[in-house]
């Protein structure tokens, strides 16, 4: 019997190009990583979990991205690089099929006073332009509308060299929007006099009180020279003349000793100098010294819009450009949609997706003139993903740093919908996660540990979720964890009243918050949690806020500067020694002098990466020779500063080398679970949870009575948690009354008081919706956080 011949066509073999579907990593070796190896799947979303500093940013971000964006920099000339920041490869043996790498982290957005939410968008732009064109009365360009840019008017003779040169008689006009009184700030700034002098002493006796404004330096010379007042006269004695010159002259060339100079009154230089920075980006003493000598207030030419008269006088459909900006963006989306003007449909049809990206991605509360400085670290994530929501890429690399940061568990699905649709366009999406909702929808899962510090860089498991789930890893075994509800809560010793709160959305709320107690107030993103509890406690209260701001310090920054704790250890050893404590900083007397103190010489080569080379006489310890000698306890200074935080408290509390002061701060840094730190590890090698217990065992150590934390579990692994809440019950049992700005359900669970923020976000919340227990909150289930409270809790109560 013979077989009929088969109609099958055989399948083609794959491409070869097809055949790079893994991004392959083996040998990496950055900052703490372990010589690790891994497969990662391509057009798939793949989440790295593992305790706060396993290394899970050393390997996303350190090496896979920053290998990604140093070789697409190469593709650039030389002249190109020079203007780009320098990347070093990463310490890694093999990186094979990485795609274009696009990083979207938690880095704040612009500190500059001038930056919004608009400009850095681009939806400023976008408006400038519609009505430059539609806007009526027509007043300009775009840059009428932009309130960076002043007006600018000059008339002068030109000379033109065309054949016979001559002289030619021209105008140059530049309209622009910002408004002149307040240079486009929104605010101008008012001075405490009292604050800047002491007017019953004369200048060389110290009156000015302005930081690094001293007598003994260049000001010295500059004041005593210029000749327009007497230096040894009491201010309060001095002319009209003479305090106006003091205090507002204009920058006027004067000769002292020979030497050109530049004269200029205290007023203008200290707002040149520390007026036009954002408050944030100051250093701790000069921040104080502006809280205290200047007060702003709102515009009263602009109204704190920041625009002027022209400007705000050019409407469409009776909205000026400045109302549009202070619009909530829901709302200014659905006024845009109302527009239909044939002769600008690509430009409305930009702006609307722009608008609507804001809306999709849950920050629809905003509105264009916020500025950006004041966004939430999470809020600022976000912003950043909108210019990639609707990109026609495929087959890129999108990079996320913890995106579920600062969002209710409500908001966190729609987040979780917006990575897939990421995915399902054909991108590879990395996601640096700890929140179970975020790692359960991954497709690979990376988990690093098993510790932090140097107990961490191994990769412990690669695999499906439920893979993770069975693997006996940290990570796997507490994934299902569920906080239960206090079987009984702590009673209040007091109220903090708030009366009329009305700040940014804020509906005239009249609160009290208990005191002795752990209160938590929650509420979906943009709800007014922070309005509340940062703009209306009142300062008299001893408040003691720990918030998100960013660590600011240089690489020569380590836990051992920042913290404080290096005074009193060099003060130790120097008594030990009977020597002068500046030889035990490497930043002074102590410095190795080759490498001053770094440890590592630089050798810049122009458009390359910079190589840093071990210093060859100090070894990379950074300190002279003749320093290393001294000891104590039997240990030198460099062998203090690589001792982790345990080692540390050991070593400083008994013995030889106790120290109480240094003991302390030590303590501090272990409750908050950085006992595997390394005192003198660069502050810039932290992970983001590591800065933020960082900044909380230090204004710890701030005398107060009540502490208020903004979302202290911020980079905190699942089994980190459940320190975090003993460390809040130990600070309340101490006295102390503690107010938390959280989503975590576990942190909900354990407090003794809720104040939930809502229903909704923007105009659509500013409201308490509920006050009480916890277990009146899972009861009542009435608001969107009763409804996700009672869903967690009642998971754990299945699980026991």
């Amino acid at each position: 019997m013979s077989k009929a011949p088969s109609t099958k066509t055989p399948s083609p073999a794959l491409h070869s190009a097809d055949r790079h579907d893994l991004i392959r990593v083996q040998g990496a070796r950055e900052n703490n990583l372990k010589d690790i190896s891994l497969q990662i799947p391509k057009r798939r979303l793949t989440v790295f979990t593992g305790v706060s500093g396993s290394g899970k940013s050393s390997l996303v971000f350190g090496t896979i991205a920053a290998e990604s964006q140093r070789l697409i920099n190469e593709t650039y000339s030389a002249f190109v690089q020079g203007f780009m920041p320098t990347l070093a490869r990463p310490e890694v043996d093999v990186l094979d099929g990485l795609t274009t790498a696009i990083i979207v982290d938690q880095e704040r957005l612009g500190a500059n006073a001038r930056s919004t939410v608009g400009t850095v968008t681009d939806a400023n732009a976008m408006l400038r332009i519609l009505f430059s064109r539609l806007g009526q009365p027509h007043v300009g360009p775009p840059s009428a509308f932009a309130f960076n840019v002043p007006s600018v008017r000059a008339t002068g003779a030109i000379t033109v060299e065309r054949g016979a040169a001559q002289t030619v008689k021209q105008t140059f006009t530049r309209t622009g929007g910002m408004c002149p009184r307040c240079e486009g700030m929104g605010s101008v700034t008012d001075f405490d006099l009292s604050a800047l002098y002491d007017d019953s002493k004369s200048l060389n006796e110290g009156a000015l009180t302005i930081p690094g404004y001293s007598m003994d330096g260049w000001y010295g010379r500059i004041f005593g020279g210029c000749g327009f007042f007497d230096a040894d006269k009491p201010i309060r004695k001095f002319t009209k003349r003479e305090l106006h010159d003091l205090l507002h002259k204009e920058p006027t060339k004067i000769k002292v000793d020979g030497i050109n100079l530049t004269y200029e009154g205290l007023i203008p230089k200290i707002q040149k100098s520390m007026l036009s920075k954002d408050p944030e980006a100051m250093q701790p003493h000069i921040r104080a010294f502006v809280e205290r000598a200047v007060t702003f207030t709102t515009c009263p030419d602009c109204h704190g819009t920041r625009l002027s008269e022209a400007a705000r006088s050019s409407k469409i459909k009776g909205l000026s450009i400045a109302d549009a900006c202070a619009m909530q963006i829901s709302d200014l989306a659905a006024w845009v949609r109302g527009l239909d003007q044939p002769s600008v449909a690509p430009l409305l049809a930009a702006l609307q997706h722009s608008l609507d990206s804001f809306v999709e991605i849950g920050l629809g509360y905003l509105s264009l003139d916020r500025p950006s400085g004041t966004l939430s670290g999470g809020e600022a994530q976000r912003t950043k993903m909108i210019r990639h929501l609707g990109s026609s890429l495929t087959d890129v690399t999108y990079v996320f740093d913890e995106p579920t940061i600062g969002l209710h568990p409500h908001d966190i699905q729609r987040m979780n919908d917006l990575l897939l649709r990421l995915r399902d366009k054909g991108n590879t999406v990395l996601v640096v996660e700890h929140k179970p909702e975020t790692i359960s929808i991954a497709d690979h899962v990376v988990d690093l540990g098993p510790g932090a510090g140097a107990a961490g860089g191994s990769v412990c498991f690669e695999g499906s979720v439920e893979g993770l789930r069975a693997s006996g890893t940290l990570t796997g075994r507490h994934f299902d964890d569920r906080a239960a509800l206090k079987k009984t809560v702590r009673q209040p010793t007091g109220r903090l009243p708030i009366r009329g709160a009305s700040a940014h959305n804020l509906r005239n709320v009249d609160v009290d918050i208990p005191l002795g107690v752990l209160v938590v107030v929650t509420g979906v993103a943009g709800s007014g949690k922070s309005s509340l509890v940062h703009g209306s406690i009142p300062a008299s209260a001893g408040v003691v806020a720990i918030d998100q701001s960013a660590i600011r310090g240089s690489r020569r920054s380590n836990p051992a500067t920042y913290t404080g704790l290096l005074d009193p250890v060099r003060k130790a050893f120097a008594k030990a020694n009977g020597v002068n404590a500046a030889l035990f900083s490497a930043n002074s007397e102590g410095a190795c002098p080759p490498c001053n103190g770094a440890g590592v010489i630089y050798t810049d080569l122009g458009p390359m990466a910079s190589v840093a080379t071990p210093c060859e006489e100090c070894e990379g310890k950074r300190f002279q020779a003749a320093v290393l000698e001294y000891r104590l306890g039997g240990r030198n200074i460099s062998e203090v500063l690589a001792m982790s935080v345990a080692e540390a408290q050991a070593f400083f509390g008994a013995g030889e080398a106790r120290t109480p002061a240094a003991h302390a701060v030590l303590g501090r840094l272990a409750d908050v679970g950085l006992g595997y730190l390394s005192l003198g590890q660069p502050l810039t090698t932290l992970s983001g949870g590591e800065r933020q217990r960082l900044r909380l065992a230090t204004q710890m150590a701030e005398k107060g009575d009540v502490y208020v934390l903004d979302e202290p579990t911020t980079g905190l692994h699942l089994a980190d948690v459940e320190q975090l809440l003993g460390l809040l019950d130990r600070l309340v049992d101490a006295g102390k009354s503690v107010i938390v700005v959280e989503h975590h359900q576990a942190v909900m669970a354990h407090a003794d008081w809720i104040i939930d923020l809502g229903p909704g976000a923007g105009h659509d919340g500013g409201r308490v919706v509920f006050e009480g227990t916890p277990a009146e909150l899972v009861a009542a289930r009435a608001t969107l956080t009763g409804q996700h409270l009672a869903a967690y809790v009642g998971a754990a109560k299945k699980r026991r």
